[in-house]
């Protein structure tokens, strides 16, 4: 590769101007393109190497501007600078774009990090916590009487109707009524809850 040119540098090593090779590359003139990639890919890897500081990745963005001069040729104005300052223009601004990137993605990754480890967290406190408040009702079901504990089951763990209780254990609708009621009083002092 050949030296890059200094900002706002005349003529190429090989003796053309880079705004006349910036115009015919606007053309489409694919040798114009070679002589200007060869004058200024030193200088647009060295400026994406010192903000990227990745060399991989520094040639990957420092490719990725000489292409977008290909393609933006036409958009160049020589009386808005030199086509070596233009060039660094872009080559910094992709870099910098680069790093924002790369920084963003690792900020994501971070967080969705904690999110997962916070959520694993929960889950297992909620798992114990749900497992402490099953064994508490089991032992407070054994608190009931044996009759409260047929209704109370059947109502709330298979989802009888109180009809449907009185039906299956072929006791008057009221009696159940009663049995619920009382069964539930007791689970609620048992498990401490306050109305």
């Amino acid at each position: 590769m050949n030296q890059p040119l200094p900002f706002g540098a005349g003529p190429t090593p090989g003796g053309a101007d880079p705004a006349e090779l910036m115009q015919q590359v606007a053309r489409g003139d694919k040798q114009a393109f070679s002589a200007l990639y060869d004058a200024l890919a030193p200088l647009v890897h060295g400026i994406v190497l010192r903000v990227v500081r990745d060399r991989a990745q520094s040639e990957e963005v420092a490719q990725e501007v000489m292409i977008d001069l290909w393609r933006q040729a036409a958009r160049y104005r020589p009386d808005a600078g030199s086509v070596t300052t233009w060039a660094a223009t872009i080559a910094h601004r992709r870099a910098v774009d680069r790093v924002r990137s790369a920084q963003a993605a690792a900020d994501r990754e971070h967080i969705q990090a904690v999110r997962e480890h916070q959520t694993a967290f929960d889950e297992v406190a909620e798992q114990v916590e749900t497992r402490l408040e099953r064994e508490q009702v089991r032992r407070c079901l054994h608190g009931l009487t044996e009759l409260q504990r047929q209704a109370v089951n059947l109502a709330y763990y298979r989802g009888l109707t109180y009809r449907e209780v009185a039906e299956a254990l072929r006791t008057p609708l009221p009696t159940i009524k009663t049995r619920m009621r009382d069964g539930l009083i007791r689970l609620r002092d048992c498990m401490g809850v306050t109305a």
